[in-house]
């Protein structure tokens, strides 16, 4: 079950132990950490810094026992198979993924080389994992259940926005998730009375025509799903939303540190440094077939109040426990 909206961030700084891996190795020899992205360098550095930060508090140095090969698509779906390969080629012992798309890659690249998901929804329905409990192939990792998160979103931007009663989605038709976000979008409207609209943008050049889109639907809110193409795109899909004056619900966080008004998402960095726990196993010798998928417990609004007034909204007093920019 998901948990009461709530947010808690804390922070600190622990006494940081060392400790080598289990697996006997001479200081010479390094573990090779793949990791596919659809994303650019600059637009998740925030992810692989924070999935670093787990793996050197478990004792994988960078340099001295580790090495990170990183490859990026920028946004280009079309480019993955050819960095799948090239990750495949520098003979790395685990790969990294963050999404269906990357993570559907992956699996036809190789059957033999571990491979981690991070926050890729509906791994079953995939076809990643057989079961979360026992996935039983080279595939393992988190979900974060966005179908299901995705109901409590439009719940809440209904909350924030109630008279909008026509809602406009945005989706990746290249993400393999798209049609089973877009069916919890539907159930979600409908219980709430509301009409769902949908509007395509599968890459970055599709942005402004699906923006236009919208405007043309009359819609009176807009959902941007959760999305690998969204995320890296978030600065300019931000510039091209805000003219519209229509709110904007996303499916993380970092839309709204852009300038978006909310989302409603478990934290990415914070799944990302948790990752490294399974990427720690599988280095020590774990079978990914063996390791259960865990799923996402904690999910945090954020609201930026800026934004509400900008837009003349009034943010419902039990909404603002939540955090505000």
């Amino acid at each position: 079950m998901i948990t009461r909206r709530s947010i808690l961030l804390a922070g600190g700084i622990g006494l940081l132990v060392v400790h080598l891996p289990n697996r006997a190795q001479s200081a010479s020899t390094l573990r090779r950490i793949g990791w596919l992205s659809l994303g650019s360098e600059v637009s998740v550095a925030h992810l692989y810094a924070a999935f670093k930060q787990g793996m050197n508090e478990r004792g994988w140095l960078e340099g001295k026992n580790v090495e990170y090969r990183f490859v990026y698509a920028d946004g280009a779906v079309e480019r993955l198979d050819a960095l799948a390969g090239e990750l495949l080629g520098r003979n790395v012992d685990v790969i990294i993924v963050g999404n269906p798309a990357t993570a559907r890659v992956a699996q036809r690249a190789t059957k033999t080389i571990p491979i981690v998901m991070v926050t890729v929804g509906n791994p079953v329905g995939n076809g990643f994992v057989a079961s979360l409990a026992r996935p039983g192939g080279n595939i393992t990792g988190t979900t974060t259940r966005q179908e299901e998160v995705l109901g409590k979103l439009v719940g809440i931007l209904h909350e924030v926005t109630p008279g909008a009663r026509r809602i406009a989605f945005l989706l990746n038709e290249s993400n393999p998730s798209h049609l089973v976000y877009w069916d919890a979008a539907q159930r979600a409207c409908s219980a709430l009375d509301l009409t769902a609209t949908r509007v395509f943008a599968s890459t970055p050049s599709e942005l402004g025509a699906a923006v236009e889109q919208i405007i043309r639907q009359r819609s009176q809110a807009v959902v941007v799903i959760a999305d690998p193409v969204y995320l890296n795109e978030r600065a300019k899909l931000q510039a091209l939303m805000q003219p519209t004056s229509l709110p904007v619900a996303y499916g993380w966080r970092e839309h709204v540190v852009a300038g978006g008004l909310l989302s409603y998402s478990a934290d990415l960095a914070a799944s990302f440094r948790d990752a490294a726990k399974y990427v720690d196993k599988i280095l020590k010798g774990a079978m990914p077939a063996e390791l259960p998928v865990e799923q996402a417990t904690k999910f945090e609004l954020v609201l930026d109040l800026k934004t509400a007034r900008a837009l003349g909204l009034t943010i419902p007093s039990r909404c603002c426990c939540a955090r505000t920019r």
